[in-house]
């Protein structure tokens, strides 16, 4: 028979570990996060125009066009909320290449362990100055250490070279950029971090269009693009457009097969009753249901002052990419996350 102090030690033990048990489950549901239901556009209803996204273990991290000094940078664990997660550089490490220019358009990647950032660097009307450079980082709220510039307008030959984007593909590296005086890809180095020796730029789209991007779906390409105007307030007429091609260079056809560089596309995003100047869209990413979510600027007819941060689900329908109706939404279902 056991003995009663060791019965009793037993019970106490036991006890304490259910007491232990309860408490970690307790701690648990009062950290798991909760995710929304809805969302209401804008998501970032500040000026965050031109963004980019990247995904990562720590959620979503995400760059625009900077409103202030250093670029910003924000950071999300479902798409819906978003908080200032600091800037890119400081006064001391910010890139200079091009003189009292702001930091337009960048693009987030990772790249051989590095979160690598193309930007433009312009002064509004200095289409042979502006150019393109690099900042590399080990984490993606950084610092970012910048690498340089890549090449200018008037090196490259190739006016208004903003807007870069890079892709992968086929085991080769590419920077796609270019506004309104034709769309330009051009292969990268090993490490995407220069231009490749005795590369050639190829222009694969006209001249109606700038901050391309490009999304690979199953046997295609789609170059998404904007075309119209960005910065006119209530006047701004950006609209969101794509093409696809079988081939990351092209060419890009519209659903008639007539081609992106004689400026045929077709809508994606267009204007409404309470957006404007819908356009320059991010990367597409996916939440955990599998679903495609496209981020992109608009300005606010309710208050036009700054291009705010919308976001809409894409569908995919025959083949072609497609948003409700058209236009943003003002209230939908939000992305779904575990």
């Amino acid at each position: 028979m056991a003995d009663p102090k060791n019965r009793s030690m037993i019970r106490f033990t036991m006890k304490s570990r259910i007491r232990k048990s309860a408490c970690c489950l307790t701690l648990m549901i009062l950290w798991m996060p909760v995710f929304p239901q809805t969302y209401r556009n804008p998501v970032i209803d500040e000026n965050v125009p031109d963004p980019t996204i990247i995904r990562t273990d720590a959620g979503f991290y995400l760059y625009c066009t900077e409103r202030a000094r250093n670029l910003p940078i924000y950071h999300s664990v479902d798409l819906v909320h978003w908080r200032f997660a600091g800037n890119a550089f400081t006064p001391e490490t910010r890139p200079d290449f091009e003189p009292n220019a702001a930091i337009w358009a960048p693009d987030i990647n990772y790249i051989n362990g590095k979160y690598v950032m193309f930007y433009c660097m312009s002064v509004w009307g200095g289409e042979w100055t502006c150019g393109i450079g690099i900042a590399t980082a080990d984490r993606p709220e950084g610092p970012f250490t910048d690498r340089g510039m890549l090449f200018r307008s008037n090196g490259i030959g190739v006016q208004n070279s903003i807007d870069p984007f890079y892709m992968e593909d086929e085991g080769k590296k590419y920077l796609i950029w270019g506004s309104f005086r034709g769309i330009y890809a051009v292969e990268l180095s090993e490490d995407g971090l220069s231009l490749k020796e005795g590369a050639e730029k190829q222009q694969i789209a006209g001249t109606a269009y700038e901050g391309t991007y490009i999304h690979k779906r199953g046997k295609y390409y789609y170059l998404f693009a904007s075309t119209g105007s960005c910065c006119e307030g209530l006047k701004s007429t950006y609209t969101t457009v794509a093409g696809r091609s079988q081939k990351l260079l092209g060419p890009y056809t519209d659903k008639q097969g007539r081609s992106m560089s004689d400026n045929y596309h077709e809508t994606v995003i267009r204007k409404n009753e309470t957006f404007v100047g819908t356009g320059h869209n991010s990367e597409i990413v996916s939440d955990d249901a599998g679903h495609d979510w496209i981020f992109y600027h608009g300005v606010k007819t309710a208050d036009p002052k700054g291009r705010r941060l919308l976001m809409d689900r894409i569908t995919w329908k025959k083949g072609w990419p497609s948003v409700a109706g058209g236009v943003p939404s003002t209230e939908a279902k939000a992305p779904t996350f575990k």
